[in-house]
């Protein structure tokens, strides 16, 4: 290992950066919280504001101190971003797990990003508008519809890999189990479960968006979280089941509170 590589992974492993990592994984709480949030207000037929991460980060924008928190968000995701970046070249051997961490910096960067534009009063901008202007750009250039097909498809993949990873409950391996009393495990487990299960769903039901999306030639049919959770409303079940991956959205922000505290760094 050389000497620049050293030196990030001692930053990774670092006490502050621990600490860091930690607050954003509780701030991810937050999100998936208020998207829950968001989500039962357009079950409700209340759905003023798009339930996705910009959405949720407009809220906490309005909030008291909200500048403030932004800024701790911000560090958070920043750290945890940085993290993941240091488990691509440093983490475990198995190409899955490397894929997995880097699918988690852009996701993170991502957030990092939105934050940032919110916090220079430049707004979160719509991410269902943002999803189909990619998509529309894509689709123009040669062989565009077969690129949107194969993230369409990867989104499908890292959804069910997500329910799989709930069902079979395979994230406990990235909690500090032995730490845990058994009461806190099962709590943990059963957030977990029901919160991984959803994330799965709703990506995969993004990545249908975006293959019908190239399928049909039309962008407008891609879109971001909120333009799926809406989509659950429209199925046979109504707003129920709508209302079911509110309640796991929820879950998941549980799952994320409890992860920042139990969590392997």
């Amino acid at each position: 290992m050389s000497q620049a590589e050293s030196t990030v992974r001692r930053a990774a492993d670092s006490t502050v950066m621990d600490r860091l990592a930690r607050v954003g994984l509780a701030c991810r709480g937050v999100l998936y919280g208020l998207i829950g949030v968001l989500a039962i207000q357009i079950a409700m037929g209340q759905g003023g504001r798009e339930a996705d991460k910009a959405g949720a980060i407009s809220v906490v924008a309005q909030l008291p101190f909200g500048a403030a928190l932004l800024w701790v968000m911000l560090a958070g995701f920043a750290a945890l971003a940085l993290w993941q970046v240091s488990e691509v070249f440093f983490g475990g051997h198995r190409v899955l797990d490397r894929v997995e961490s880097a699918g988690r910096v852009v996701m993170y960067a991502l957030v990092v990003v939105t934050l940032w534009s919110v916090l220079m009063a430049k707004g979160a901008g719509s991410e269902d508008k943002k999803s189909q202007t990619l998509t529309d750009t894509l689709l123009e250039l040669p062989g565009g519809p077969v690129i949107v097909i194969a993230i369409g498809l990867v989104l499908v993949g890292l959804g069910a890999y997500s329910i799989h990873r709930g069902v079979t409950k395979k994230f406990q391996e990235e909690l500090a189990v032995g730490r845990m009393s058994p009461r806190a495990r099962t709590v943990m487990v059963r957030l977990g479960l029901a919160g991984y299960v959803v994330r799965g769903l709703i990506a995969g039901l993004a990545g249908i968006f975006v293959v019908l999306a190239a399928v049909n030639d039309d962008p407008k049919q891609a879109g971001g979280i909120d333009r799926t959770l809406r989509a659950f409303a429209d199925t046979p079940a109504g707003p129920w089941a709508l209302w079911a991956v509110a309640l796991g959205l929820l879950l998941f922000a549980g799952y994320c509170f409890g992860e920042a505290r139990w969590r392997h760094t």
